[in-house]
């Protein structure tokens, strides 16, 4: 499938990356990352910025952050009526922290069994890493921001995440 993606002859879904993000211990900004250095700046402005669309749910995901931002990862989401993406908990294996607040309209967040119900302006903060399903329960489009703060990077974490650099450079 990863050589599919990188041909262009198939664009991977939400799920299929966050399967990805967690055999390569990598945040799904991480994963969208163009594989060559680029110069650290204090802003990313906006035309610059990392944009991707789940091709099943219309999902849309934007990395907001500055490149080499550290382990804080700032994330726009917009997910549209009745969708829903969903993330197996180890894709999150490798965050210390995540929060999200709900910018405009309705979103439901399933965290293995507990169902969080936000609206505009209402935060939650992820616990322990489980299988979460973000659902857009609406008739608009909910658009929320992911603060992510991720994990020390190991020795072995730094050796895949060179390993995916090298191997697979135009997932995007």
């Amino acid at each position: 499938m990863i050589s599919k993606i990188e041909r262009g002859e198939a664009s991977p879904t939400a799920a299929l990356l966050g399967r990805l993000s967690a055999a390569f211990e990598l945040t799904l900004s991480q994963l969208f990352a163009p594989p060559e250095a680029r110069p650290e700046s204090r802003i990313a402005r906006a035309h610059e910025q990392t944009l991707w669309q789940d091709p099943e749910t219309g999902f849309l995901r934007r990395s907001i952050s500055p490149p080499g931002a550290g382990s804080l990862e700032l994330v726009w989401g917009e997910l549209p009526p009745n969708a829903e993406i969903a993330y197996p908990a180890a894709s999150l294996a490798f965050i210390a922290d995540q929060q999200v607040v709900v910018i405009a309209g309705d979103l439901s967040i399933v965290l293995g069994h507990e169902v969080h119900a936000l609206s505009s302006g209402d935060c939650l903060r992820f616990g322990s890493p489980e299988d979460v399903i973000f659902r857009n329960p609406g008739a608009a489009r909910c658009r929320y921001l992911v603060a992510v703060v991720r994990k020390s990077a190991g020795v072995d974490s730094g050796s895949k995440n060179s390993a995916w650099s090298t191997q697979n450079q135009s997932l995007e």
